[in-house]
């Protein structure tokens, strides 16, 4: 019996979302192993956590050299150097005044902690949530999204929701004051003094990919800090080097009050973190624990990771990078008409498929048949958005000119495979995706 067989009789459906027969039994560099000793180039990075890629040498000697002598496993009841030195780099990376920090295993842990600790501290429990939001899959940080795959979920009892502006498919002449004008309304409605903070994304990801105008995350800011509602951002996937910045919101010229950190952070390791001010995170002691969060383990691996970002230039590559991949899908759009906008910075990148470029339906079905086909063909990446139609690249930082070449021949014969007909619909039927 093969893995995928034996994946289906083991493992419970709930925490699947599959968009093709990919099978991993180890891997290197950018490239993950099959069952059959294939290599697959990873576009998708583990949707963003492998920020090393696979089998990084200093990664690994960082985890041995840690679990070989393992300083307790927990910071619940002892202190761990190794996750002090990582609370204190990730302090340094946020602006502002006295902050501390919280490790956890996952952004969806960390998310819920920080609306929680936020919630208690400041005494309002209201939260403004962009719709399309995605800040995880616990209970907590399912009730502060917007996704529509949360619809099962029960939201929170402040939670208001707003229009994150896209520009592609935009709300009005101007989507960036759409999204402002809903804001000020939900203030004037609920009463600014009622409202704890708000959670954006600097590139909403799982919502579709999409970046904000210039100048909105900033003008939304100030508009904040006049009421005194906190500025949460959500670097979980964007974050870590792969924007371009250690951390995405510097290329919106913000200064948030919240940071939450996760994926990338921990090179595929569990790892989150949230920077707060002092006086959130230490309101109260016992709040919000974990018996094994801020091991010494998965804390020098998020060590590891920031040293790497730093060893390897990997800022200068997720930009560099990053803009051969945007110009070379701009360049498969010339003759690909699916291809209806490409979007993103550094290596975050979002390929919005549409079955007709002036009513930009969007082509759920043709993503699902490129995503299959480009696997075939040696490449792997996922899709996001509301209707399951943007490719989403966020492949490991350590991504090289080459293998941008060899994805974008690889997608390019499965966009015009699929184009052809080639693809049929049972090369589907098994994978839901969103």
């Amino acid at each position: 019996m093969g893995l995928i067989e034996r994946d289906r009789e083991s493992i419970g459906a709930i925490e699947k979302l599959r968009f093709s027969p990919l099978v991993a039994t180890g891997g290197e560099g950018c490239h993950l192993i099959g069952e059959d000793g294939s290599r697959v180039l990873d576009l998708s990075g583990t949707w963003g956590a492998a920020s090393l890629g696979y089998s990084d040498p200093a990664l690994a000697l960082a985890i041995t050299d840690a679990a070989s002598s393992m300083a307790a496993a927990s910071i619940l009841s002892s202190v761990s150097e190794p996750t002090i030195e990582l609370a204190e780099k990730l302090i340094e990376a946020v602006p502002g005044g006295l902050k501390k920090a919280w490790i956890g295993h996952s952004g969806s842990d960390a998310n819920e902690t920080a609306v929680r600790a936020i919630q208690h501290a400041t005494g309002r429990d209201r939260f403004i949530v962009f719709d399309g939001a995605y800040h995880g899959g616990t209970a907590g940080s399912m009730a502060i999204s917007g996704h529509p795959s949360q619809d099962h979920a029960t939201a929170h009892e402040g939670r208001i929701l707003i229009p994150y502006p896209d520009s592609y498919r935009p709300a009005g002449d101007d989507p960036a004051a759409h999204s402002l004008a809903a804001f000020d309304r939900a203030l004037e409605e609920a009463g600014p003094e009622t409202i704890a903070a708000i959670l954006i994304e600097p590139i909403m990801s799982d919502g579709g990919l999409i970046v904000p105008p210039e100048g909105f995350l900033a003008e939304l800011a100030g508009r904040c800090r006049e009421h005194g509602i906190l500025v949460l951002c959500d670097e979980v996937k964007v974050g870590v080097g792969r924007t371009g910045d250690l951390c995405a919101f510097e290329g919106e010229g913000i200064e948030p009050d919240v940071v939450t950190f996760g994926k990338g952070i921990g090179g595929g390791l569990p790892l989150s973190a949230v920077v707060a001010p002092a006086e959130i995170l230490d309101f109260a002691t016992c709040f919000s624990i974990q018996t094994t969060a801020g091991n010494p383990v998965c804390a020098s691996a998020g060590l590891a990771v920031l040293r790497r970002i730093e060893e390897l230039g990997l800022l200068e590559n997720a930009r560099d990078r990053g803009e051969q991949l945007r110009s070379g899908f701009r360049r498969l759009a010339e003759t690909h008409e699916m291809i209806g906008d490409v979007r993103g910075r550094g290596l975050a990148i979002g390929v919005d498929l549409v079955r007709d470029r002036e009513t930009k339906e969007p082509a759920t079905a043709e993503a699902a048949k490129v995503i299959v086909r480009s696997l075939e063909l040696g490449v792997a990446f996922f899709c996001v958005g509301k209707a399951s139609n943007v490719l989403e690249l966020t492949p490991p930082l350590t991504l090289a000119e080459a293998e941008v070449e060899q994805a974008l021949e690889v997608i390019d014969q499965a966009m015009s495979d699929v184009e052809n007909g080639l693809v049929p619909n049972s090369a589907t039927a098994e994978y839901a995706g969103w």
